[in-house]
């Protein structure tokens, strides 16, 4: 049930540009934007503030059902919020991984009244999962894991990779490292040293998946989106394709602030997968973030304890959160001159939104759906680990100081993040998907 609710004198990062006015949610849904317009619900003045489009995160590891000691779908939905996003995209390598249908429901049910963000699950590609896969609807995606990491799923062989992008009717996700040259690698581990990390999951392993997956793409025109792009090898392939729909990709912030050099410091905080590289790779995926190449952003917030992540290199597990610091660090960036208003909406909202087909979301448009961000662009706060929602109570980002912050979260007109807290009793939905099929 949406509520209604009206800002007042917003900066408002519309799809054609930022400009000072009203904004009024009624029943759920963008009812009229503009200067003087007849107040809903609640009024907000929101005079000197900027209001985004909610934010969509299309990557996010929330531990649930699994090792809930780390996150679970709450506690993740709740930094979401906090962070001003509005909905996120769950990955299926849970415990038990989420392959079928059946899980697929379980987790529908566990999410409702519970989840403080719209949501919405990706099924898992196994080597032979071939029918549900088939028959997969109203989902995000298909993630498949051409490279080994974090649980059980993996298929690599050619055949089933083949057979999946050939039954496949919804948009085919790939964590894309290629899995023989991955264990051909790992010779290279002769010490527990975390700056090995990026030499043995090399670009080369990257590039190998992503010209992999491409192919399987073209071949069977299906749906392509290349998750937590990592390379600029990578970003120099898809920029020479042409612009045609089927191939969409995405990256992190990570990627764009974090380099090697952090190893020394971070250690296996810094761990993840793919890795986090040399600088040169973060300039090249800001220009291809900027010149369009690139879709949109994610987290891939994947939480560890801090004692899990403290186990020597090669013992400890690969990730790190990141869903409630996305949205200030690219605020942030917007402060330093780096990207715009414009930019962020493009890149967390309208981007995840047509990647995958996510029905009434992503831009400040009457009859689009209530979920908004209400931003303060010169509030500053130093990021601190034991403030966040998180369940994990940590960030690489510990110590930095960001300039821009949610102040509010807004889902169907009912604020779920205000003041610093989580509002109780409101929850998010489950997100409807439109068909992208290439048949």
């Amino acid at each position: 049930m949406g509520g209604s609710i009206t800002f007042r004198g917003a900066e408002l990062v519309l799809p054609g540009g930022v400009e000072a006015g009203d904004l009024v949610i009624e029943d759920g849904r963008i009812a009229a934007i503009g200067a003087g317009v007849a107040p809903r619900g609640e009024v907000v003045d929101a005079r000197g503030l900027a209001l985004l489009p909610g934010v969509i995160d299309p990557q996010v590891h929330f531990r649930e059902p699994g090792p809930t000691h780390k996150e679970d779908l709450a506690t993740g939905s709740a930094a979401a919020a906090a962070g001003g996003v509005t909905a996120f995209l769950e990955m299926p390598n849970t415990d038990p991984p989420t392959t079928s249908r059946t899980a697929l429901e379980d987790k529908l049910r566990r999410a409702a009244g519970r989840a403080t963000a719209h949501y919405g699950f990706f099924l898992g590609a196994t080597p032979d999962n071939f029918d549900e896969v088939a028959a997969a609807r109203d989902v995000p995606g298909i993630k498949i894991f051409m490279g080994s990491s974090t649980g059980t799923l993996l298929v690599d062989d050619e055949a089933a990779l083949d057979r999946h992008f050939a039954v496949a009717r919804v948009p085919i996700a790939v964590h894309a490292e290629d899995e023989a040259r991955l264990r051909e690698r790992k010779r290279l581990l002769t010490a527990p040293d975390p700056a090995l990390h990026p030499v043995i999951r090399d670009e080369e392993a990257a590039l190998i998946a992503t010209r992999r997956a491409i192919a399987l793409a073209e071949r069977h025109r299906r749906r392509l989106h290349v998750l937590h792009l990592s390379t600029a090898e990578e970003a120099d392939l898809l920029r020479r394709r042409p612009r045609d729909g089927l191939v969409t990709s995405e990256t992190l912030p990570q990627f764009l602030f974090l380099d090697a050099r952090l190893y020394a410091t971070l250690g296996t905080r810094l761990q993840m997968n793919p890795p986090v590289r040399e600088a040169r790779h973060g300039e090249a995926l800001w220009a291809a973030l900027l010149d369009g190449t690139i879709d949109c952003l994610a987290t891939d917030h994947a939480p560890h304890t801090l004692e899990e992540k403290a186990r020597p290199y090669g013992e400890a597990p690969s990730g790190m959160p990141g869903v409630e610091t996305s949205l200030p660090l690219m605020l942030d960036a917007v402060s330093q001159g780096r990207c715009t208003l414009r930019h962020i909406a493009r890149w967390m909202c309208e981007g995840p939104a047509r990647c995958y087909g996510l029905v009434g979301k992503g831009r400040l448009e009457v009859g689009y759906d209530g979920d908004v961000t209400l931003v303060d662009l010169k509030r500053a706060r130093v990021v601190r680990g034991d403030e966040l929602f998180t369940k994990v109570k940590w960030s690489p980002f510990e110590g930095w100081t960001l300039r821009g912050w949610p102040v509010m979260t807004v889902l169907r007109g009912r604020p779920v993040f205000r003041d610093g807290a989580i509002v109780e009793g409101v929850f998010g939905e489950p997100l409807h998907f439109a068909s992208l099929s290439q048949d």
